[in-house]
């Protein structure tokens, strides 16, 4: 729809953006890409779209390959299909979270998940340590499957440093860490 003398509302908005960058302060302005990123992610939570636990895990299984044939790299700054490379960007693809996804702390989050009990996971629940001392110490995995009865080992998808996608059994979050049980908000049985 056009404005008067055919200046459009997408002009419009440009003019005021730029108007408004140029009024903020450098530290502000340096500031804003993570906090765009940030606020854009949050503001998406409420409407990601609902998702199957089995699609989930589809989705997860899908990056052990699709790096023609080879599981996708780690990286927390490069994007596949528009999602980060890291752990939490992994279980953003996975999950049908917005591109590029909520950072691990995010993702542990009430807009993103909410604890439940280690003994009531299910297929495509998380262990996620999203308090770890330093940033590279958070980390998020997929559950899949028990791999006993005892519920001392489970099998789990990740996206991990110096390696890239795996599939393989954890202990993460059966005692003695920071990981966390989480459900996501957006996941149906």
């Amino acid at each position: 729809m056009k404005l008067a003398r055919g200046i459009t509302r997408g002009t419009t908005a440009a003019f005021l953006g730029i108007a408004l960058i140029g009024a903020l302060p450098v530290s502000a302005v340096a500031a804003t890409p993570a906090a765009l990123v940030s606020s854009e992610i949050t503001s998406t939570a409420e409407a990601a779209p609902q998702v199957s636990r089995q699609e989930l895990l589809d989705r997860a299984a899908s990056w052990l390959t699709a790096n023609n044939g080879e599981q996708v790299p780690y990286h927390n700054d490069q994007y596949w299909d528009g999602w980060r490379q890291d752990c939490s960007g992994y279980v953003s693809m996975a999950a049908k979270l917005a591109t590029p996804g909520p950072n691990t702390v995010g993702l542990a989050s009430a807009d993103f998940t909410h604890d439940i009990a280690v003994a009531d996971m299910l297929p495509g629940d998380l262990f996620i340590d999203s308090t770890g001392g330093a940033v590279s110490d958070r980390h998020v995995v997929i559950f899949e499957k028990w791999n006993n009865p005892e519920k001392t080992e489970y099998t789990a998808y990740e996206q991990r440093g110096d390696h890239g996608t795996d599939h393989r059994a954890r202990k993460y979050g059966l005692g003695g860490d920071e990981y966390q049980a989480k459900r996501l908000n957006n996941v149906v049985d």
